[in-house]
């Protein structure tokens, strides 16, 4: 028996697996080479690793842990899970069981694209999530916000560290006249209406089309679509979660436990807050070093 299968081998995982294997603790880790950030030419504020694609520092990272003989990466998806603590079974895509006494759940989050035409493929280059991972490099740009709830009058004050020009689209969500008020005084322009289209305009620019009112250019486009969990062992397990403005993620304490036993997580998946390579990582090597020490005699 396996002490430890990991299922996801992104940063998460891998940092898990790093400090597993260190320990000389036997760990599976179950990949299919997804990855979240696939659609991002290149990872920022990673200490160390600052602005590489994020695609080469895992193929470091891949390499690094071959030297750890109780390392074994396995291209494959797991497709169930059961048991209990000490006694996991996980049956991968290609029939095989696998048995472990901990399991580390860091298979990540898939963003749903709205049915926006060009949404989708300008993700990651022309519409983008995250401030700290690529905002200094559209810095004093013109920015634009996709409104997805109250929560983006938070992300209208973080912009002001990175840019004096931001364009909110309230895409037919209802927002109050507080909000309005406080968008007016900020003079950070608020246009009505759906976007019907987002088109690409340079190597960052783009033009957003709206369904009434003529068009709106801006350098860069801000956007939290929502997401959910890249497999669905979590709900077969019956794991506790928590609601987040964007999806649901796993619940863990302290030490990356889940409310089951013997399962911890780590990443996108258990992370409600903002999800990085950075954080990512960190909570992956947590959850390697706590479920290495629940296993000492």
């Amino acid at each position: 028996m396996n002490h430890v299968i990991i299922i996801g081998g992104s940063f998460a995982g891998l940092a898990a697996a790093l400090q597993l294997g260190r320990a000389r603790r036997n760990v599976i880790v179950l990949d299919t080479g997804l990855q979240r950030n696939r659609f991002a030419g290149r990872s920022h504020g990673v200490l160390g690793h600052d602005d590489k694609p994020p695609s080469d520092i895992l193929a470091v990272a891949r390499q690094q842990l071959a030297r750890y003989p109780a390392i074994r990466m396995v291209n494959a998806r797991a497709d169930g899970v059961s048991g209990t603590i000490d006694n996991f079974s996980v049956v991968t895509g290609d029939g095989e069981t696998l048995s472990a006494r901990r399991l580390i759940l860091s298979y990540g989050v898939v963003d749903q694209m709205p049915n926006v035409p060009g949404f989708a493929e300008n993700w990651g280059t022309s519409v983008i999530p995250c401030p700290y991972c690529d905002g200094f490099e559209v810095a004093d740009q013109h920015w634009g916000l996709v409104w997805s709830g109250p929560q983006s009058m938070n992300q209208v004050r973080l912009f002001k560290d990175w840019t004096d020009r931001l364009t909110v689209f309230g895409n037919g969500h209802d927002i109050t006249a507080d909000i309005r008020t406080d968008l007016a005084g900020r003079q950070v322009p608020l246009v009505d209406g759906r976007i019907t289209e987002i088109a690409r305009q340079g190597s960052h620019g783009a033009i957003i089309k709206m369904d009434t009112g003529p068009d709106v250019a801006v350098d860069i486009l801000f956007a939290h679509p929502r997401n959910k969990p890249s497999a669905t062992l979590h709900d077969a397990l019956g794991l506790a979660t928590v609601n987040t403005p964007t999806g649901i993620a796993l619940k863990t304490d302290e030490r990356r436990e889940t409310s089951m036993p013997g399962i911890y997580a780590a990443g996108d998946l258990s992370n409600p807050g903002i999800p990085s390579v950075t954080t990512a990582t960190w909570q992956g090597a947590m959850a390697g070093i706590f479920a290495q020490q629940s296993m000492l005699i």
